[in-house]
């Protein structure tokens, strides 16, 4: 890191969007303050003030400038220290922005989709956003083949070195692998898209994962006692009137 820069980061260890930065901030070898954000009962007067419109994680401060999202935070990380670590983003302009459509299909198609398949309000609503995630991740499976097919190496979407789509979909592997304890569904099926199977253990594999993805158990434990006490407020709403 150049000297003098000071990056903080208010983030939170459930936030698949704080762990993508953490990912971009780790591939590049960049040092950073942590700020653990209660995101449920007291966020700190830091993020509201720096994130003024969404008032959420995460939220990058570099040299006292604030950053906001994820996937502009990353993009931010890799021209900012362009000459620090490995480029999250290829040169050629057309690549670039090919990376930056497909970073934004993962948000779009898979998350918000996959989100509805445990949260939504009906089991109607859960199995069409479950439906809707398989059919983004087989597309994405299209994707990383035409990688291969470029004579990128297709063992990550960048190629032959992880770039920001890898990222950007590594970032959900805890969530991915607790989901398939909790309720074995898989969304990385070997039998349906053998090639993002694939990817994710080499994902998985990486020090930087390994260093930065939360624990699947943690998450599981979480996850689970969250579900119950949603639970437990629904049947005492039950009782209310």
């Amino acid at each position: 890191m150049a000297g003098g820069d000071e990056l903080k980061l208010l983030g939170s260890w459930l936030s698949p969007f704080a762990t993508r930065v953490k990912l971009a901030l780790a591939l590049k070898g960049l040092s950073y303050t942590e700020v653990e954000e209660d995101l449920f009962c007291n966020k700190s007067e830091l993020l509201l003030s720096s994130n003024t419109v969404h008032k959420k994680v995460p939220v990058l401060i570099h040299n006292g400038a604030a950053v906001c999202e994820s996937v502009i935070i990353m993009q931010y990380i890799d021209e900012a220290f362009a000459g620090t670590g490995p480029s999250l983003l290829p040169s050629d302009p057309h690549e670039r922005a090919v990376a930056r459509f497909w970073a934004s299909y993962i948000d779009d198609k898979l998350v918000i989709p996959w989100v509805r398949s445990f949260r939504g309000e009906t089991e109607e609503e859960k199995s069409e956003g479950l439906e809707q995630t398989f059919a983004a991740v087989e597309t994405l499976e299209g994707a990383l083949r035409e990688c291969g097919s470029k004579g990128k190496g297709g063992f990550f979407f960048g190629g032959d070195r992880v770039g920001l789509v890898d990222v950007t979909l590594g970032s959900l592997l805890t969530w991915a692998h607790a989901a398939e304890v909790m309720s074995e569904t898989r969304i990385f099926d070997p039998a349906r898209t053998p090639l993002l199977a694939a990817w994710v253990e080499r994902f998985d594999d990486l020090d930087a994962a390994k260093a930065v993805l939360p624990d699947v158990g943690r998450m599981v434990e979480f996850k689970t006692k969250q579900a119950r006490a949603l639970a437990a407020a629904a049947g005492a709403s039950d009782y209310s009137k």
